[in-house]
């Protein structure tokens, strides 16, 4: 009787602990999402712990020495990583394993053990192949830390079964599982990568599949394949990057108005100064501040900031290789494509700029050096490199070709400024009976105009740069001066002319010796001597059409050591007008008895001698 009943108790048995297994089946795997969002989750905590003992020992590193063996304080690291360990082994233990079990050991008991096994793997086959269309039906950027999640929590589940399943699974199938999982993930990235085309996007899928890595690597998944993928958009999420940064820099270069900055609250100087390390003294300023730059370095400054951040995010959490050598290269791209390239566009297009706002951009440039240093020190420490090893690597000022081309607008707009000036030459007496009392015109309004400028450009503008600017329009001057005298124009002049020259001379050469008192920390006397030289072509000019003997040009000796700036064809050219402007001096139509007035004479010699050169 009880045999008769065997073969209805088995099959009552087999679909009782088949119902049950297909309902574990299905609430396993709605349990899966949920379990790989936690240990994901934990994966993250987990790092931002590690951030935050890197943070607090990276004082500790400037300053101390690890013991002998290699170990220190920093073992705390290796605390924090266990202590994730423990955390992802709670979330493994959180999920039943029960019926999975029972189901187990009751086809054993069947002896269908083997049909059992198979039947588990192929169903488990199917959910992971199911559990990869959970992308399909909205877009990856909205479902990829499901698609992670589910990945996650269904090889976790797999790895707790290989464990404890008494040979439910063995290996190379867990192993199998795995490698359809990776090829499907690295496909989805690849071809989502692809067509992305913001930054931000794709470092928020990178982070989640980095921390997909982490996770999957504790329970000793290889992770390599992702890690490669991560790493092979890493050029593009930086060339994304560059380009959002890029239109930032050019709003905020077409925003600013040039302007010295104003802050009326210290917390507006601890943000826009004190946060970038651009302050000239460590003694906190009185409030109303006006700042020696203008709006554009702190915004410049923000932005460089938050691409270090995001490049540090990226490269330590995904990108593979030596951190802080990957992001010190990319912000070597950001300072020189974007920062420099875009202030020197907007200098070469000149931009409807004025002598004020050009000298405020070159101001803003050496602020810029200090910032730069700060950018090297921030990439660093966010990477845990040790600041002196930085400074041992420091390299040149990276803004090097928008500092140069603002210098040169500068010079351009005061060139031009001082050609407007000496474009009221025209009011000078060429054929004066006598001298003009305290120089002409146009050097009283060029000097007014240099002293205005000068008190302005010494409050921002650093003492190098203000000497350099200084030096060239001086240099300038003196070029236009001479000019004067070759001017089409100018027929002829007398020596009246000459001492009414020589006076504007004086005047500028008297405004260059008092400007040199401003270099007392660099040099005073080299200043002097390099304002004094600026000048020299119009002073020897001057001195040769005053002397009494303007032959002694023609001296090799007294030419190098009083004449060696002067052209030929120029002293050629400005001693034929010299000889026929004063009927007194030069006139051939004299009485013919008469004595020959020795300049006269000496200036005719020079005058045939430069002819017979030339």
């Amino acid at each position: 009787m009880l045999l008769s009943l065997v073969p209805a108790v088995r099959a009552h048995a087999e679909r009782e602990i088949s119902r049950e297994f297909s309902d574990w089946m299905v609430s396993i795997r709605a349990a899966s999402r949920h379990l790989g969002q936690v240990a994901i989750g934990r994966s993250a905590a987990a790092r931002q712990r590690q951030e935050e003992l890197r943070s607090k020992h990276r004082p500790l590193e400037e300053c101390i020495t690890l013991d002998d063996d290699g170990v220190g304080d920093l073992d705390d690291f290796a605390a924090a990583a266990a202590t994730a360990d423990v955390a992802d082994g709670a979330a493994a233990a959180s999920f039943d394993l029960t019926p999975l079990y029972r189901a187990m050991h009751i086809h054993h008991t069947l002896a269908l053990g083997e049909r059992f096994k198979k039947y588990y793997l192929e169903n488990r086959k199917l959910q992971l192949t199911s559990d990869f269309d959970v992308i399909a039906a909205t877009p990856f950027l909205e479902s990829h830390q499901v698609f992670f999640s589910q990945i996650a929590g269904f090889f976790i589940v797999e790895d707790r079964v290989f464990r404890t399943g008494g040979g439910l699974t063995s290996r190379p199938d867990v192993d199998a599982l795995w490698d359809s999982a990776v090829a499907k993930m690295v496909s989805v990235m690849e071809d989502n990568f692809s067509r992305m085309q913001t930054a931000n996007h794709l470092l928020l899928i990178t982070d989640y599949a980095a921390l997909l890595s982490a996770t999957m690597r504790r329970y000793g998944y290889p992770v390599g394949m992702l890690l490669d993928v991560l790493a092979r958009h890493r050029d593009k999420y930086h060339d994304l990057l560059l380009a959002d940064c890029r239109r930032q820099v050019v709003e905020a270069l077409a925003a600013d108005k040039f302007d010295q900055m104003l802050m009326r609250k210290e917390y507006e100087y601890s943000m826009n100064v004190l946060a970038f390390g651009i302050q000239s003294s460590d003694i906190t300023p009185a409030f109303p501040y006006v700042a020696p730059f203008s709006c554009t370095v702190p915004d410049i400054c923000r932005i460089v900031r938050s691409f270090i951040e995001d490049s540090v995010s990226f490269m330590a959490h995904g990108g593979g290789g030596d951190t802080y050598a990957a992001v010190k290269k990319y912000l070597g791209r950001i300072l020189s494509e974007v920062v420099d390239a875009s202030i020197q566009k907007l200098v070469d297009s000149g931009g409807g700029l004025s002598v004020s706002q050009a000298m405020q951009v070159a101001a803003n440039m050496s602020v810029m050096e200090r910032a730069c240093e700060f950018f090297t020190g921030h990439a660093a420490q966010l990477c845990g490199v040790p600041l002196r090893a930085v400074e041992r690597g420091r390299r040149d000022f990276p803004l090097r070709k928008s500092r140069d081309a603002a210098e040169a607008l500068l010079l351009r707009l005061l060139r031009s400024k001082v050609d407007e000036f000496m474009g009221q030459s025209d009011g000078v007496t060429w054929m004066a009976d006598d001298p003009p009392a305290g120089g002409n015109e146009y050097a009283n309004e060029v000097i007014i105009y240099l002293e205005t400028l000068t008190s302005t450009a010494q409050q921002i503008l650093p003492l190098p740069v203000l000497r350099r600017v200084l030096v060239a329009v001086l240099a300038h001057i003196s070029e236009r001066i001479v000019g004067l005298f070759l001017n089409d124009s100018v027929k002829r002049f007398n020596a009246s002319a000459v001492t009414g020259i020589d006076t504007d001379l004086k005047m500028f050469e008297a405004f260059g010796e008092s400007m040199s008192s401003l270099f007392v920390d660099s040099d005073q006397e080299s200043a002097a001597n390099e304002m004094k030289a600026a000048l020299v072509e119009a002073r020897q000019l001057v001195n040769l059409l005053m002397s009494n003997s303007p032959e002694n040009f023609l001296n090799p000796v007294i030419r190098e050591k009083s004449y060696n700036k002067l052209d030929y064809k120029k002293v050629a050219a400005i001693s034929e007008k010299f000889r026929d402007s004063s009927e007194s001096y030069f006139s051939t139509f004299g009485t013919r008895g008469a004595r020959q007035n020795p300049k006269k004479k000496s200036l005719d010699t020079l005058i045939k001698r430069l002819r017979e050169a030339s």
